[in-house]
């Protein structure tokens, strides 16, 4: 039977900074467009959250039941460990989804923007589908571009035009941002798995890219998350001065990734990523703030 801790690690905490961090940022450009509000912010942090669960859940569920998770570098998961019964996990993927869903009706009746209901429709559809059912896009190394699309573009700049009714350039490149460090965490997270990942079907695109490029995809996309940031701090002093901060994130991320860190070595690179973002977000924040 599955422990607290057990389910804790099946939510994989580590990746729920990423999760708030493009709410963050769209806040952070809402706080520049002077549109800023608390609840708001908040209900958008929740469907963040609560999706980011439920997309964890659901892909131990669909792992697991494949066969995916039965060899494994990293922590054991639920389904794959025998730690729950499926159906327990898959349960606990849509009670998350069911949360999220009524945190995000709660901001868009707040907002008035009723067709944001059909975007969160389209971001529970892809949550399932990225390892579920017949043909999962993250099978096919795809999942970079729907996590660019949802836990970057969709979650930042919705949270900025439900805030002030407006999506302003700054709140795409920001999205851009954000998108890119989650990318990055996707990559780091399925480099680790490469051994495991390409003899069990699949293919993401770590596996498509194979070991070195996939480092070098990783380095690609920190990168472009700095320059967005530099984008943004054109002609905004303080955000310019912000981007130097940011630039201290990769140095201290991609050496090891370079080297050629392995298994259970990139879990401490998986972890700082997400803090990376986080603190990007935060960042942001602050810079737009002043």
């Amino acid at each position: 039977m599955a422990t607290l801790n057990d389910w804790f690690e099946g939510a994989r905490i580590r990746t729920l900074p990423a999760a708030v961090s493009p709410v963050v940022a769209g806040c952070a450009v809402a706080v520049y467009e002077g549109g800023f509000s608390l609840p708001r912010t908040l209900l958008a942090a929740a469907v963040a959250l609560f999706f980011q669960i439920g997309v964890n859940f659901a892909n131990d569920y669909s792992d697991g039941v494949r066969g995916t998770d039965d060899v494994r570098s990293g922590p054991p998961r639920l389904t794959g460990g025998g730690k729950a019964s499926p159906q327990v996990v898959k349960a606990a993927a849509f009670i998350c989804f069911a949360f999220g869903a009524a945190a995000g009706l709660t901001l868009v009746a707040l907002s008035g923007q009723w067709w944001l209901i059909a975007a969160g429709g389209l971001a529970i559809l892809a949550a399932w589908y990225y390892t579920g059912g017949k043909h999962p896009y993250g099978y096919m190394g795809l999942g970079e571009v729907f996590v660019m699309i949802f836990f970057g573009y969709m979650a930042t700049v919705a949270t900025t035009y439900t805030q002030t009714g407006t999506a302003p350039w700054m709140s795409w490149v920001a999205g851009t941002g954000v998108g890119l460090i989650a990318c990055a965490l996707l990559m780091i997270n399925n480099i680790r798995d490469i051994p495991t990942d390409s003899v069990t079907g699949k293919h993401t695109l770590a596996v498509r890219l194979g070991d070195a490029r996939a480092r070098w995809a990783y380095v690609a996309m920190l990168v472009g998350a700095l320059a967005s940031a530099v984008v943004i701090g054109i002609g905004h002093w303080q955000a310019l001065m912000g981007s130097i901060a940011i630039a201290l994130g990769p140095l201290f991320l991609i050496p090891p990734v370079l080297r050629g860190a392995a298994g259970r070595d990139l879990i401490a690179v998986l972890r700082n990523t997400g803090l990376f973002e986080l603190y990007y977000a935060v960042i942001l924040l602050i810079s737009l703030s002043a």
